[in-house]
C-alpha cells in the first residue's frame, strides 16, 4: 500500500497551508486612498512661515500629527473656500482624534494676505486652522516639493486680482512625510476614511 497521503485529507490541509503563506505574504491589512499616495513616503523639507501676531511658524512644530497642507489665499472665490469648508467638516467628523488633526493654508497672495488677515479668514472655517505667510521667495521654497503653480490672472473683479494657482491639498503623517495628494473634488467623507484607516493602523 501506498504511504502517501489521500486526496480525503491531503489536499484541504494543502490548501489551508497555502492560504496561510499568501496572507502572511501579502502583510497586513491595505487601504485603496481617495488621493494620488506617495509609494515611497519622503520627508518635507521643513519651512518656516509667518502667522498671526508675526508669529514664526514651522512645518515641523506639527511632528506628531497629520497636517492638510493647501496653498491658496483669501481673495479666492472658489476652490479656497470649498477646500477649507470640507476640511472643517472632516474635522469635526473626526470626534475625539480631532486633535491628531492641523490644517494649514500658506497663502499664495503675500501682497494682500498679511499673517493677521490669514488668521481672521482661515479661523471662520475652524477655530484650530492655521494660515501662514512670507516673501515670495519664502513661499515658492515652502511650494517647491510639491510643485505648487501659482500666477497673477489677468482677470480683475470690483475685489481686485485673482490668482490662478494649484488647488490639491496634501496630507503630511506624523512622521513629515508626505503621503496623498488629494485632488479639489475629492469628497470630504473618502479624505475622512483614508485619515481614520492611517490613524487605526499606522499611529
Amino acid at each position: 500500500m501506498s504511504n502517501q497521503p489521500t486526496g480525503r485529507w491531503w489536499t484541504p490541509v494543502f490548501f489551508l497551508l497555502f492560504l496561510l503563506a499568501l496572507l502572511t505574504a501579502c502583510g497586513g491589512q491595505t487601504h485603496e486612498f481617495a488621493g494620488a499616495v506617495l509609494e515611497e513616503p519622503k520627508p518635507v523639507p521643513d519651512f518656516t512661515l509667518t502667522a498671526a501676531g508675526d508669529t514664526p511658524v514651522s512645518l515641523s512644530d506639527f511632528r506628531g500629527e497629520y497636517v492638510y497642507l493647501y496653498f491658496g489665499y483669501t481673495f479666492c472665490p472658489d476652490a479656497c473656500p470649498i477646500t477649507l469648508s470640507k476640511l472643517s467638516t472632516l474635522h469635526k467628523d473626526l470626534g475625539d482624534d480631532a486633535d491628531e488633526m492641523q490644517v494649514i493654508m500658506v497663502t499664495v497672495d503675500p501682497e494682500r494676505d498679511t499673517p493677521d488677515v490669514l488668521a481672521d479668514y482661515v479661523t471662520r472655517f475652524d477655530p484650530s486652522f492655521i494660515g501662514l505667510a512670507g516673501s515670495k521667495a519664502e513661499i515658492d521654497a515652502a511650494g517647491q516639493p510639491f510643485g505648487i503653480y501659482y500666477q497673477r490672472s489677468e482677470t480683475e473683479t470690483a475685489g481686485g486680482y485673482l490668482i490662478d494657482h494649484s488647488t490639491r491639498t496634501y496630507l503630511i503623517d506624523p512622521a513629515g512625510n508626505a503621503r496623498v495628494a488629494y485632488s479639489h473634488d475629492t469628497p470630504a467623507e473618502d479624505m475622512l476614511t483614508d485619515l481614520q484607516w492611517l490613524i487605526a493602523n499606522e499611529s
